[in-house]
């Protein structure tokens, strides 16, 4: 794995216990220090030992914390980067989520100053750093992080690399623990089709029965929290028959959805002859569960003793996972009895002739739903069971019972759930962990040794089956308003709903050829659309992206199949576009990867490094449009691999703006400002400060490395795109944006106040200093972070004279690159 330019790296996950994390070898970064003292082979080796004898509680923070003063003392970055995601899982493991803050802080900010953006160790940090977020349910932010590793990984991996399907399998977690199941289920949808197309035989891919059952489980989730018609107040009562027969219908087919999921899981599984593997045993016990909702007792029953039968060989009878899959079993034995005792019951019912003829037929048509019904109430409905891709379950205050993995591929994905507790449900599900199916490369070290009670030693792997999604009881759900879709979750909606079908039907042969997504002009592909975004160019729709011979054998004849398409879709549409969004300027439809692009920003494909005037002549706001938005689907990789040229702007070229930044903002903000307030011209001094913002702005994007956060939109989502960023974590010159909109706020006043303006006749002086102050501090600020990437080692504040330290490191010579 190359870091930052040199070296390799041998990375963990901090999976499910602490001792599961990042590990960078020293010679990943040129950053790190020749003379090191910090063996960190040997620092990896005390801890797996303190895991092995299960000492973690008592001797590992001691160990960890004397290992950071060591790497830092040694000036070992690497080194101490890898002892950061170590410390990371240990934290995790133990719900010391507070305590894990710091933690995660320090080890993002030593990933940057090391430079790693683009590498895979940078890609598995910020894994680490999200799954410690979400343990400490702060989704937002690990939501944040996930999608940060996504784009990463997105520079260093293919699109359809099988490590990519780990990270939407994790990302999937999140979105299933703040209860986002469409989401979650897209996630893995993706993931899915990922492997699909990166396995070389997919009906033994075990990274694919894990994400059928995972599918499983979240569409089960869904058929149990659908809201029920019968459950809400109705004044009108064939409406709410209408509506609990809608609701009926969609329990059934994600009910069925979810079957035919598991189903395939199992089928993996014994086509790959691995029946008497642990993760068979999760399988199992997943598909138990489906059945189980299903209200087909007696195959859950079955499935559930085989279940047991696989945990008795793999890890014996004394192990809590045998313990929760038994009890399991037992509810769906009582729920089996009591559907016998109330068959036979009814059918001795019949026999004697005890009951009338309207109530004989009663009973025919109603008894089976009813004492089903009942015996869903009476029992306790199963928590699931979930298999991810590099995740596990963290056992919260035990790290003695964590299980350990590393990834085989080097890209190690890790998850945590804070598992809820088993009294609140009976019906519940341990996690295991599976195997992939790859060969260890050998440049990775063996599998970490720390082991639970139901981990065999010496087990490898990157798929764990967790016990991480937890299925509602069967509880009464009261149905509630539909919240307002964004635009993003609507065109994926409308494409699984009618896109999908659509290929398959009408172009099977080429279904594995065309991308599916929404990229380009609009709020919606930026994530900013609101209820006032509604009233024009908004509506169902998606893009499809051919390649050009595909596109001129079929591209007509698809849009013609696109364009019949229900023009309205979950209440929106049909979707009516302006003027500059119709015709050839079309935002969806039917179209040649070249020619999108083209339309855009005027390349089929971005410049070439070796042409800078090009990516000059692309401003930041066409690149924004162009790399935004979401792709659904890519079989080939060839609409991604063309986007992402466009968010690889040439390193010269990202310099070379640094520069012109820091020009503008010292001529606006520094320099003409105060002139024009002294001058008394309130105008010019409003547009001093329109063009210091936008240089701000600007900035904060190019520091911060377009292929990581992306470009800097048009004027109208300026703000809403720094805010967004501003509260990423780990984002350099985070605070540039409030102070910008303080001076916005104070900028009537300073331009236009006049003598006796303000309270007490104060005048416009009180928010000219402050303007001229905040000025001064963002600027400063800005020499900082110029000093902290090593682009200038001058202090000098006025920024006009460090734009010759920046352009030093300009490599190209061309003229159009330099100031001077």
């Amino acid at each position: 794995m190359d870091s930052a330019g040199s070296g390799n790296a041998d990375m963990r996950s901090t999976g499910s216990g602490a001792n599961d994390a990042v590990s960078v070898d020293a010679d990943d970064t040129d950053n790190a220090s020749e003379q090191t003292h910090f063996d960190v082979n040997e620092f990896l080796a005390g801890i797996d030992a303190i895991f092995d004898a299960h000492d973690a509680g008592i001797k590992a923070e001691p160990y960890l914390q004397q290992a950071l003063v060591d790497a830092e003392n040694a000036e070992d970055h690497a080194g101490l980067l890898t002892v950061l995601n170590e410390t990371m899982g240990f934290y995790r493991s133990q719900g010391r989520h507070d305590d894990n803050q710091w933690i995660i802080q320090r080890a993002i900010e030593l990933g940057l100053r090391m430079g790693l953006q683009g590498s895979e160790a940078w890609t598995t940090t910020l894994i680490n750093a999200a799954t410690g977020m979400r343990a400490a349910r702060q989704y937002d932010q690990a939501e944040d992080l996930y999608r940060q590793a996504l784009d990463n990984a997105a520079r260093t991996l293919p699109p359809t690399d099988r490590r990519m399907a780990a990270l939407h399998n994790n990302l999937s977690m999140l979105y299933s623990e703040t209860k986002r199941l469409p989401q979650a289920r897209e996630e893995l949808e993706t993931a899915l089709h990922i492997l699909d197309s990166a396995s070389v035989d997919a009906s033994v891919d075990i990274d694919a029965a894990s994400t059928h059952t995972n599918l499983a489980l979240v569409l089960l989730q869904e058929a149990q929290t659908s809201p029920r018609a019968n459950n809400a107040v109705e004044k009108d009562a064939q409406t709410a028959a209408a509506k609990d027969a809608d609701s009926t219908a969609q329990r059934e087919e994600l009910l069925a959805s979810a079957l035919d999921h598991a189903s395939q899981a199992l089928h993996i599984y014994r086509t790959g002859h691995l029946e008497h593997s642990a993760h068979y045993a999760s399988a199992l016990a997943s598909y138990a569960q489906v059945c189980f909702a299903l209200g087909r007792f007696a195959e859950a029953v079955q499935t559930y003793q085989r279940s047991l039968a696989v945990i008795a060989e793999c890890y014996g009878t004394d192990t809590d996972y045998y313990r929760i899959t038994e009890a399991n079993l037992k509810s769906a034995q009582e729920a089996a009895e009591q559907t016998q005792d109330q068959e036979a019951h009814h059918a001795a019912a019949d026999d004697a002739g005890v009951s009338s003829e309207s109530d004989r037929g009663h009973s025919a048509e109603c008894s089976k739903s009813a004492d089903r019904n009942e015996i869903f109430a009476a029992a306790e409905a199963p928590e699931t069971v979930s298999s991810k891709i590099g995740a596990a379950d963290d056992h919260a205050n035990d790290a003695d019972n964590n299980e350990s993995n590393e990834s085989t591929d080097g890209l190690v994905t890790s998850a945590s759930s804070d598992a809820q507790t088993s009294q609140q449900v009976s019906h519940q599900t341990a996690d295991t962990a599976s195997s992939h199916q790859s060969a260890r490369q050998n440049s990775h070290r063996s599998s970490r040794s720390n082991h639970s009670d139901h981990q065999p030693a010496g087990q490898q792997t990157a798929i764990r089956q967790t016990a991480d999604r937890q299925t509602a009881t069967q509880q009464p759900h009261t149905a509630q308003p539909r919240e307002r879709i964004s635009g993003l979750r609507l065109a994926r909606a409308y494409w699984n709903e009618y896109g999908k079908p659509l290929l398959a039907e009408l172009h099977p042969e080429y279904r594995g050829r065309i991308a599916a997504g929404l990229v380009g002009h609009g709020s919606e592909c930026y994530g900013f659309d609101d209820k006032f975004s509604q009233d024009h160019d908004f509506g169902p729709g998606f893009c499809l992206w051919l390649a050009d011979d595909d596109y001129a054998r079929i591209g007509e004849r698809l849009q013609a199949n696109y364009d019949a398409l229900p023009k309205e879709f979950m209440g929106y549409g049909p979707r009516e576009s302006t003027a500059r969004a119709g015709g050839a300027s079309r935002r969806v439809g039917v179209f040649a990867i070249g020619d999108f692009f083209e339309r855009l920003t005027r390349y089929r494909q971005a410049p070439a490094a070796s042409k800078p005037h090009e990516w000059l002549l692309l401003d930041e706001a066409t690149l924004a449009a162009t790399t935004n938005g979401e792709v659904f689907a890519d079989p080939l990789g060839m609409f991604l691999k063309t986007r992402q040229g466009f968010k690889m702007m040439p390193e010269d070229v990202r310099l070379a703006l640094i520069s012109r930044r820091l020009g503008m903002i010292a001529q606006a903000g520094q320099y003409n400002l105060p002139r024009m307030l002294d001058r008394g011209d309130g105008a010019a001094a409003w547009l001093s400060i329109n063009e210091f913002a936008n240089a701000c702005c600007s900035l904060v994007f190019l520091i911060n490395q377009p292929v990581t956060v992306g470009y800097l939109p048009y004027y109208k989502w300026r703000f809403a795109a720094l805010r967004k960023l501003s509260r990423r974590m780990a984002t350099r010159l985070a605070d540039v944006c409030e102070q910008l909109e303080t001076i916005l706020r104070l900028s009537s006043a300073a331009c236009f106040g006049g003598a006796g303006f303000g309270e007490g006749g104060k005048g416009s002086g009180p928010a000219q200093g402050n303007i001229q102050s905040i000025v001064s501090h963002i600027c400063a600020g800005i020499v900082h972070e110029l000093n902290a990437d090593g682009l200038s080692d001058s202090s000098e504040p006025f920024l006009e004279w460090q734009r010759p330290y920046v352009e030093e490191h300009i490599e190209s010579d061309a003229a159009v690159l330099h100031s001077l």
